[in-house]
């Protein structure tokens, strides 16, 4: 199996490949365990042959594919002379690179064409990806505004929603507000116009005053525009509360918890039917 000085680069292969048999193996390794460049040598084979088992599919090895290898080794042998009248000379092994057999770069290059194929790959994944989410987070919010505008809808049109027109007296032009409201829902409209300016740190409040005479609810916050309109469109409010009346009045910036006098602006419900 050696020439004397180190085993061949051939016999090297097949032990890497694990195709000597037990004996050959085993002087195989009793000789790297004392020469340095014949352990470079395998580790470096090793490695091209983990590159080829990390680029090819995978197949086991057909009958009768070890002996026709190591036949083919052997005539290879028998055809190159063999001096018998001296001892080979010792030649050191070539620790430089040696130059690998074509079956090892072939599966390499397809590997490395195999992975920036998966990279441009994972790159329009990602970036099918990325407009999935934009397309879903716009459908998402397209729904979210239909659903606030068919909510609006329902409240305009419902027949038994109370439309209530609050009114200032002796004042010209008398501001006024308008609101619609549905109990069972807790939902309200209310659009004002000619309202008086406000100070930076006033604003006006909607009050629903309880049919039951409970204290009266908030039920929300609005500061008129230059022309003295302003609208207050489905503010938080429980539901189920029939009103008695609406009333408007002025309070600090952020609202209060009870109304304060005046009211500015009042009008009366009529019976809710529902």
């Amino acid at each position: 199996m050696t020439d004397g000085t180190h085993i061949p680069q051939e016999d090297l292969a097949l032990y890497a490949m694990q195709a000597l048999s037990a004996e050959e193996s085993a002087a195989v390794r009793l000789h790297l365990a004392e020469c340095a460049p014949c352990r470079a040598e395998v580790a470096e084979i090793s490695g091209d042959l983990a590159l080829v088992a990390m680029s090819v599919d995978q197949h086991p090895l057909p009958e009768g594919a070890r002996q026709r290898f190591i036949d083919r080794i052997g005539a290879g042998s028998a055809a190159a002379p063999q001096p018998v009248s001296a001892p080979a000379a010792i030649i050191p092994i070539d620790t430089g690179r040696r130059p690998r057999v074509s079956f090892v770069w072939v599966p390499w290059t397809l590997a490395a064409a195999l992975v920036l194929v998966a990279v441009g790959l994972g790159v329009k994944v990602r970036l099918l990806n990325q407009e999935i989410q934009r397309q879903s987070a716009l459908a998402a919010e397209q729904a979210s505004a239909a659903s606030h505008a068919q909510e609006v809808l329902d409240l305009l049109t419902a027949p038994k929603a109370q439309h209530v027109l609050l009114t200032a007296a002796n004042t010209h032009p008398a501001p006024s507000a308008r609101a619609v409201y549905l109990p069972s829902r807790g939902a309200l409209i209310l659009q004002a116009s000619n309202l008086e300016p406000l100070p930076e740190n006033k604003t006006y409040e909607l009050w629903v005053i309880p049919a039951n005479g409970t204290a009266p609810v908030p039920a929300g916050l609005f500061r008129p525009d230059a022309q003295g309109s302003a609208s207050l469109v489905l503010p938080q409010l429980p539901s189920g509360i029939p009103a008695k009346a609406f009333g408007v009045t002025v309070e600090n910036a952020g609202g209060s918890a009870t109304p304060t006098v005046p009211i500015v602006l009042s009008g009366a419900a009529p019976a809710a039917g529902e």
